[in-house]
């Protein structure tokens, strides 16, 4: 009976699947290291807004504090976003660019909120407090960069779990707390962030 297969068919065979095992080891080694780059968190990639704001202008030249446009930064878990009342109550006496501002005139006059895109938007079963942080000494740019300085928000920080987890772990305020009979920062306590 004649050979179905060269004697170095089985060989061959071993390189390729050594080959094959190295190209998926590989494989997976490059996307779990883009799963954990900035590109993937969206960092330097800003939100398209419906009027086009800088923060280079409003708090870098003109000065505004973070708390005139985020009013409810200092006590409620959400900072706010500014309403069409906070913009137009400036713009309607200086720098009146009509086509620019239609957004926020038709929310004046729908009264219906501005449809701001959120740059720093987390998950939904992350639970944030800008109250507590701001609270705790923690300045707007230690997680938001330095917003007085772009053109355009982006995400200056991935913002992801192990990038708060660092910040936690660091924090002088953190009481230890017993969690299934080991003691750990209060912070670093799942339920601390976690719904």
């Amino acid at each position: 009976m004649k050979q179905l297969f060269s004697p170095r068919a089985d060989s061959r065979l071993r390189g390729l699947l050594i080959i094959g095992a190295a190209a998926l080891v590989l494989l997976a080694t490059a996307a779990f290291a883009w799963s954990r780059s900035g590109g993937a968190w969206n960092v330097g990639e800003p939100a398209p807004q419906p009027i086009p704001f800088s923060h280079a202008i409003h708090a870098g030249q003109i000065g505004l504090d973070c708390r005139y446009c985020h009013a409810t930064v200092e006590h409620a878990a959400g900072a706010g976003m500014p309403t069409a009342e906070t913009c137009l109550g400036c713009h309607s006496q200086v720098w009146n660019v009509g086509a620019q501002f239609a957004p926020l005139e038709t929310a004046l006059r729908l009264d219906t909120p501005v449809t701001w895109s959120s740059v720093h938007r987390l998950p939904e079963h992350v639970r944030f407090n800008h109250a507590a942080h701001i609270g705790a000494g923690v300045t707007c740019a230690t997680c938001h960069g330095a917003v007085q300085e772009m053109p355009r928000t982006v995400k200056a920080e991935t913002l992801s779990m192990g990038w708060c987890l660092d910040c936690h772990r660091d924090a002088p305020a953190a009481r230890p707390v017993q969690h299934h009979g080991t003691e750990i920062s209060e912070l670093t306590n799942c339920s601390t962030c976690h719904r």
